[in-house]
Order: structure tokens, then sequence, then C-alpha cells
């Protein structure tokens, strides 16, 4: 989880110092081809195996949703503070709590609709709208939001696929068909790269691949209550790079807010986690009990 954290801040930090020449939308191109590359060996040895499914409507959707959310959270990385911008990713798990009941069919109880609100309140307050009279949400963070919202709704995909499709059909899935989604917004917006920016590029999707399969193999050994914190680490890297690189330091109300962001998210996780430990003993929750 931490190597996943140092991966993701090397990510971001490219995808901002490339902005200025590559826009997102290319950027994500690079990214979604590298982790195709990377996935290549699999696809080759398993064959047509590595493309079972009986949904591929759902799996359509998930990759749409994650390529065009992509796009707008690169586009954030590029135009935002690092640190805001990662603060604001995080609102992908408050995402998940009405996804969850309205997709999923998940009873919701007031404990994690309370999380949720805190939450968002701390999304309030980062972005602090109507201050000193002007309302000050900005593109670069309506698309990180949005950018949450689209990755939410690919998680939640996932929890529908995982009943009958391996881990590994999904990564395939996800790799071709981002890819494939990911071209015309490379023809739009396309530049030769000069050698060395294709070796950053190339750097920067190998490094968001690294990231994901971090995350998952973290994950998937550790315990997950345990394992989601350290997640939050990346909120400090980013700090560090944003300060030392691009003399970004974050206000007071960046602080308090990411600290409610987290908070919330971090008891959702531990929440979701104690009701998945009773359902596995075979306790039957029919509501969250206060």
């Amino acid at each position: 989880m931490v190597a996943s954290a140092l991966a993701f801040t090397g990510m971001t930090t490219l995808i901002k110092f490339l902005g200025d020449d590559y826009p997102a939308a290319l950027q994500t191109f690079y990214r979604q081809l590298a982790g195709f590359i990377v996935l290549l060996p699999i696809i080759i040895r398993r064959g047509r195996g590595a493309y079972t499914t009986t949904r591929p409507g759902i799996l359509l959707f998930r990759s749409a949703a994650g390529t065009v959310g992509m796009i707008l959270s690169f586009y954030a990385f590029q135009k935002m503070p690092l640190a805001d911008a990662n603060a604001l990713s995080f609102t992908r798990t408050l995402w998940l709590v009405p996804l969850a009941a309205l997709v999923v069919r998940e009873t919701v109880g007031p404990l994690r609709i309370g999380a949720a609100v805190v939450g968002f309140v701390g999304v309030l307050v980062m972005l602090r709208p109507g201050v000193d009279g002007a309302f000050a949400i900005g593109l670069p963070a309506l698309a990180m939001l949005a950018s949450s919202f689209l990755f939410a709704l690919t998680i939640t995909g996932m929890k529908v696929m995982t009943r009958d499709h391996s881990p590994t059909v999904l990564l395939v899935w996800a790799a071709t068909l981002g890819l494939i989604l990911g071209i015309p917004g490379a023809i739009l917006t396309w530049r030769w790269p000069e050698p060395f920016d294709l070796v950053l590029l190339g750097a920067m999707g190998v490094l968001g691949t690294i990231t994901q399969g971090c995350y998952i193999k973290g994950m998937s050994i550790g315990d997950a209550a345990a394992m989601a914190p350290i997640d939050y680490i990346r909120l400090v890297f980013t700090v560090i790079v944003g300060v030392s690189l691009f003399h970004e330091i974050p206000s007071v109300w960046t602080v308090a807010g990411a600290a409610l962001v987290v908070a919330s998210t971090l008891f959702i996780t531990w929440r979701e986690h104690q009701l998945s430990k009773l359902k596995k003993a075979g306790v039957v929750v029919s509501e969250e009990p206060l």
C-alpha cells in the first residue's frame, strides 16, 4: 500500500509536470496504453479466455466511465494544487454510500449516511462556495468531483461483476476497452512527443499500472480495514512534492476539509468491513445497528 501511494505520487507529479504541453486526454491514452502492454502477456497466454464474459454491456459502461473519469482527474491534477486535487479524489468513497443503496441494493444505515454527510461538509470547507461573495468552485474542482463519482460507479460495477467474473478478466477488459476509448481523445489533442517527453509519458503510464497493481495486492493480502488508511499517506507525499517542486502550500481550509473527508471515509471503510465480517460469520444484518 505504501508502494502504491509512492507510485501514485510519482504519476501525479508527471501529470502536472507534463500538463502544459500534453492535455489530459492525451496523457490518459498513454496511461491506458501502458496498462494494456503490461497485461498483454496474460491476454496472449489465455487467448479468448481472458475476455470470457456474459455481460459485456456492464463492462463497456465501466470502461467508459473509468476513461472519462481518468481524463477529468488528470485535468484536475494539472490545474489544481496536488494536495487539493488529492483530497477531493478521496470523495469516491463518499459516493459509494448512495450508490450502494441505489445500485447494489445494500442496506445503508444512519451511521454510514451520517459519515457521508460529514465528508461532503469537508468538501464544502475545502471549496468554500460563496466566500467573499463569489462562488469559489472552479472547473478543475468540479472535474475532480465528477471524476470521483465516475470512479465510484466503476467500483460499484466491479462489486456486481465480481460475483461471476475473475479479477483478471475485469482487468483485461478494462485495459482493452480503456485503450480503445482513449483513442478519440488522443487524436483530437495529438502532438508528437519529444523523445524525453515520451520516456516521461511512458513512465507515467507504468507508474499508474504499478499503483493499481500494488493497491490490489495490498488489499488482497492484508485486512481491508487496516490497509485502507495507509492509502491516505499519499496526501502527505503529494504535499511534500507540491511544496518542494511546485511551491504549493496547502491552505488551512484544505487541511481542515481534507481531515473531515479522510475521517469520514475511514469510518465508512471500517463500518463496511465490520458488516462484511458479520455477514461472513452468518449473522443476518437487515439494517445497521446504532
